[in-house]
């Protein structure tokens, strides 16, 4: 990641940052700061990952196939991933277009993130939660040191639990808030990196695809990318008071078990499904975890199909537990136009 960096003139150096790491809710977290530093009048930028409808998601101004193009001989030569080919298209992108700010959204973990080449003035850790165990460790003690890696001496760290205050000290942090969760989490970054007070209220405009994502109202029919034990928990929290048919496809690094125990808290039938992702379990084994009656379809469309007819127009549709099943099914599933009946 740095030779490719290198190759393109270090741009990565030519901006202020705002790094998010954590386990859930980097991406929303990411668009509400960006959101909350455009308001106060900053030319601020963003880079996400992954996206749900399409590419153009990953960065947020600019023009993405230019970023692309500009990286993909250095990319290719260095035998780049796409993650890292794409993180480094947005830096240059950000560079180019003369972001005051850039807050970055980290991939897996920190401290081996293709985006941890930053020197971050301020760094938020949104939660931490067992995830990607194989890489990150077993606890999640581990989990967060690994997260938590990519803090530079003197930075701030804006948490969204206090028990991670010690850890970010002994990381270098100079300064360390605890900005509890959702906007205010936002609000905190956002102050940090201006050293003032800020206006939170263009977060509030911030609604990301994919999450809590109304897709259909007859039958109801919400989409989001809970991608593992904790996600779940805070999509439970939030949804309506209906009892759902659950369309779900999970990575084989998760602990679908749980997940599937959780959901079955608002499911009556779940559907089975696979997502395009190589890490995604098979239908049959997701299946045969279901606390609760499920059916297998392979095909994520499909799967829908078949849980709308189960649900039936009174009744209420949840597609859950990867963002890359909304991937897929972005692109095969018509989305809401208000007028859906």
């Amino acid at each position: 990641m740095r030779a490719l960096l290198a190759d393109l003139g270090d741009p990565q150096k030519r901006f202020r940052s705002v790094h998010v790491v954590g386990s859930n809710g980097k991406t929303t977290t990411t668009l509400m700061i960006e959101a909350i530093l455009r308001g106060e009048g900053l030319n601020a930028g963003a880079t996400i990952s992954p996206h749900v409808r399409s590419w153009e998601e990953r960065i947020s101004v600019g023009d993405f196939e230019r970023a692309v193009a500009r990286v993909r001989r250095a990319a290719e030569r260095l035998g780049a991933t796409q993650f890292e080919a794409v993180t480094a298209a947005a830096f240059a992108e950000f560079a180019e277009v003369g972001v005051d700010a850039a807050v970055v959204e980290a991939g897996l973990g920190g401290r081996l993130d293709a985006t941890n080449v930053l020197d971050a003035a301020v760094v938020v850790l949104t939660n931490v939660a067992l995830e990607h165990t194989d890489v990150l460790g077993g606890t999640r003690e581990e989990i967060a040191a690994e997260k938590l890696a990519v803090v530079a001496p003197g930075a701030t760290v804006v948490l969204g639990e206090p028990e991670w205050e010690d850890s970010a000290r002994a990381g270098g942090a100079a300064h360390v808030i605890t900005g509890d969760a959702g906007i205010v989490l936002a609000q905190t970054a956002a102050e940090a990196f201006l050293e003032r007070p800020v206006d939170p209220a263009p977060a509030e405009r911030v609604h990301p695809a994919g999450r809590l994502e109304l897709r259909r109202e007859r039958p109801l029919e919400i989409w989001d990318g809970a991608h593992n034990l904790a996600g779940v928990r805070w999509l439970l929290a939030r949804l309506p008071e209906r009892r759902y048919v659950v369309v779900a496809s999970i990575l084989r690094d998760k602990d679908a078990a749980e997940m599937l125990a959780a959901l079955s808290v608002v499911a009556d039938r779940i559907v089975a499904t696979q997502s395009s992702n190589p890490r995604a379990l098979a239908a049959d084994e997701l299946a045969a975890q279901a606390p609760v009656p499920a059916e297998i379809a392979a095909d994520p469309a499909a799967a829908v199909e078949r849980a709308r007819a189960l649900a039936g127009p009174h009744g209420a549709v949840l597609v859950t537990g990867s963002l890359y099943l909304l991937q897929d099914l972005s692109i095969q599933v018509p989305a809401y136009d208000g007028q859906t009946r």
